[in-house]
Parts: C-alpha cells; structure tokens; sequence
C-alpha cells in the first residue's frame, strides 16, 4: 500500500539508547510538546505482567500520551515474533500518519527497531491449502523444532548452500526460518535477501528504509556513569516491588512448568532480563533456611545488576555498529544526546532534541550535525570455520582468531604435536628397515593441517 503524504512530509521519530539512559522519559516529552503518539520497540514489554521488571511507563504516564506495542500478548504465549511486532506495529505507525501526527518509535531491543527502519524481514506466513496461513506456519515451526539440528543444517545446505554456510549448525531458530522461507517461497533465503539489498535504496545490511523521512536520536552516558544508575534503578526497582511481582508471577504462570519440567527462559516474557536470574531463589521453599534464601537472594540480585550492564553494553554497541559505521544511502543520521548528567535533562537532552525534530518538520538541517564514527575495516564477519581438532564449527572471523587461541584448541594442539612427532619417530625407524616414511601433517604449523572453512 502507497505511504500516504503525510508520512512523506512528518517524521518518524526514533528515540534509542542503552536501559537506563531516560529513552522513555523523553519520548514522552517529544510526545506531549508535538501532539504525537509513542510505539513502543522492547520484545519483553509487549507481554502483560512484570511491568516493574520490564520496566514499563505507569499508566498515568500512558494516559498523558497515547502509548501503542505494550501489554497486549498473554505471558503464556511463546511463539510471539518480530514478524508479528512488525506486522502490528508498521499498521499503527501508518494510521498515525494518517492522523497528521508524529510517531515516535521508543525501545532498546534492536531487532525490533531494524524492523521498522527498514526492509529486512520476510513474512513466512504465506498461503497454505487454504487454511489459516498462521497456524500451518506455526504447525511447520513445532514438527522443524522436533528435528535435531545437525539434520536441520544438512537439509539447509541442499536448499540453500549460501545461506547454510553462515549459520552455525546448532543455531536452531535462523536454520528454521531460513527453511520455513524456502518453502513458502520457493526461493533460497540468501537470494531473496540479495534481491533485496539490491533494491533501490537498498545496501549491504539489508533493503531500503521503510519510512523516507527518519530523525533518530541516540541517548549516550558515560558508562561508569550509566553503570552506576543502573545498580540505583534495580534498588528502585526492590523498593517498588520487584520481589512480590516475581514471587506472584512465578506462583500465577511458572511454578507449574518448573514442576513440570518444561520451563524454557529462551521464549517469550520468560527470557526478560531479570526474571530467570531469581529463578533459584523462586523455586526455594519458605520453609528453607533463612541464611540460604538470602543467599540466594543477594546472588539473584547480584545476577540481576551484572545481566542489565552487560546488555546496555550490547544495546550500544549495536547502534555504533548498525548507525555509525555503516555507510551508505539506506543508514539514517544519527543524532546524539549525552544524558551523563541528568540535572542538565532540559539544556543537553531535551532543548536539542525538539530543535531536531523541529527541524525534520519544518524540512530544514538539524542545528547540530550527526554522529560519525570511522567506518570498522571490511571483514566477513559470517565466514566459516570447522577446526577438525576440536570437532566445532566457528562462525566468525573474530570468533576464529579467539578460538585459536583457547586453552582448549592449544591443549588439543600441543597432544597432536606430541602424538604427530612419536608417529614421526616411528616412521623414521620403519624407513631405516626399508619401509616407506609418510609425512605428517596436522592442525597449526608447518607439516601441519590448518583448520580449513568447512561449512
């Protein structure tokens, strides 16, 4: 369907940042001051429940701007996907278009963000014999699930050799899709992805923006700064509850699958960052040791602090990555506000901020110039390696370099030595009686095989 003129002329607004940078706080400001209407982008707040430890905007804040993307799927649900958070959400944006208002995109899962910014998805949920399209492709998933990987990456290497030869063999889930797509199509996923980038607007990451007019804003901290408020915001968090939301959740919807067996923190609200970390601490009973609860207690939280650090690192880097060292016509500017020092909100992150999307409105240049970084050298970050030493496939040329250096690969390495060189001694003292010496040669060095690409 054509984009209607008004998302020609309004932007879309996509406020990103690591947790804990306020991205929330001022999508609400730029909501209030423009008269637009806020699409959350986290894959854990679409779920209802754990709204302290997902850490959703209050309802009062909800009723002050129109808030879309949050609390909608029941938690029990375990095969919500980024197809189905990009169908929705691509509809809601175009009805706000439609309203002459701005929609302002807010969320840390990156995943979800991509999917609104440009063409990267394919819907898998295509026809199938007349029956509801969704549930065969759900059908599919679950009789895939049940194949063991090693069988799923050889069916995908016949199919589709190109796209086998960048997919680990035990990741599961992309082998499957990349197979669900190659059924539904009947075209190979690596071609569609080229046929993709190869769009009109189009670039190595992927195809053409979505949305012609994008103004994104980046909220940044020093990371000891940022580190620091987000060991005080789980304490805020404690304080506002999170321990009775995690003991009623864990009774209401995970007592019985732990019981049961078939607890998986892989899927749905049950992978939020947090939850599974006071599993062991959940599934204590009250009638355990106090010392040993509160054991588990500190560990949890302890967890919980290490966990939130680690993936704001990872939210980061992503935008440094996606953004600022990928050139090219179909990567958006990208607009930094420091929020290090959240008594300086007004003048260094707000003020800038509505004189950017001002300026987006207006179609004039921003007053401030985007972020840049020096392009990262080209690599192949999805080459393949099989190390016959080990017995594993490594994905990635950073990955490969680490693993040659490994404790494991160089103890396996040394054995192989010792083992080649007695092999070699005995060669010699054959060749002395007249048997024929034999060469050998083995992973890393001279005389010896090197781990070839082996995908």
């Amino acid at each position: 369907m054509a984009r209607s003129m008004a998302a020609r002329r309004l932007p879309l607004v996509v406020v990103l940042g690591a947790t804990g940078t306020g991205k929330s706080r001022l999508a609400l400001q730029l909501g209030l001051r423009f008269g637009g209407e806020i699409v959350s982008a986290d894959s854990m707040q679409v779920y209802q429940g754990l709204d302290i430890i997902t850490n959703k905007v209050s309802g009062q804040e909800q009723k002050l701007c129109k808030h879309h993307m949050i609390s909608f799927v029941d938690p029990l649900v375990t095969n919500y996907t980024v197809l189905d958070f990009q169908k929705k959400a691509t509809a809601i944006i175009d009805e706000i278009f439609a309203s002459q208002k701005v929609p302002i995109v807010v969320g840390g899962t990156n995943y979800y963000i991509e999917s609104l910014l440009w063409k990267v998805l394919f819907d898998t949920k295509g026809e199938s014999g007349g029956s509801d399209p969704a549930v065969a492709a759900a059908e599919r998933k679950a009789e895939l699930e049940n194949l063991e990987s090693q069988e799923l990456h050889h069916r995908l290497s016949l199919v589709d050799p190109n796209m086998a030869a960048k997919l680990h063999p035990h990741n599961k889930r992309k082998i499957i899709r990349s197979l669900q797509l190659f059924e539904q199509t009947g075209i190979p996923h690596s071609e569609l992805l080229q046929q993709q980038h190869e769009e009109k607007g189009g670039g190595p990451l992927g195809g053409p923006l979505k949305y012609p007019n994008p103004c994104i804003l980046w909220l940044y901290a020093e990371q000891a700064v940022l580190e620091a408020r987000l060991d005080q915001r789980v304490d805020v968090m404690l304080e506002a509850g999170l321990l009775e939301e995690l003991q009623t959740f864990h009774q209401q919807y995970n007592q019985e699958r732990v019981a049961e067996n078939s607890q998986d923190y892989q899927q749905g609200i049950f992978q939020s960052i947090g939850f599974k970390e006071f599993h062991q601490f959940l599934i204590s009973k009250d009638t355990s040791p106090e010392e040993v609860r509160h054991q588990l207690l500190d560990q949890a939280i302890q967890a919980f602090r290490t966990v939130t650090k680690r993936y704001a690192r990872k939210q980061n880097k992503w935008v440094q990555n996606r953004f600022l060292r990928r050139p090219g016509s179909n990567v958006p500017p990208i607009y930094g506000l420091e929020v290090s020092d959240l008594s300086q909100w007004d003048e260094n992150v707000l003020e800038p901020a509505v004189q950017i999307v001002e300026s987006f409105l207006k179609g004039q240049k921003p007053p401030r110039e985007p972020l840049t970084l020096e392009p990262v050298p080209g690599k192949d970050k999805q080459s393949c390696q099989f190390c016959e030493l080990c017995g594993r496939v490594i994905i990635g040329d950073r990955e490969w370099r680490a693993h040659l250096k490994s404790k494991s690969h160089l103890f396996r390495l040394k054995k192989f030595r010792h083992l080649a060189s007695g092999s070699l001694s005995a060669n010699s003292s054959s060749s002395s009686t007249g048997a024929p010496a034999e060469r050998t040669e083995g992973p890393g060095g001279a005389h010896e095989t090197r781990a070839q690409p082996h995908c």
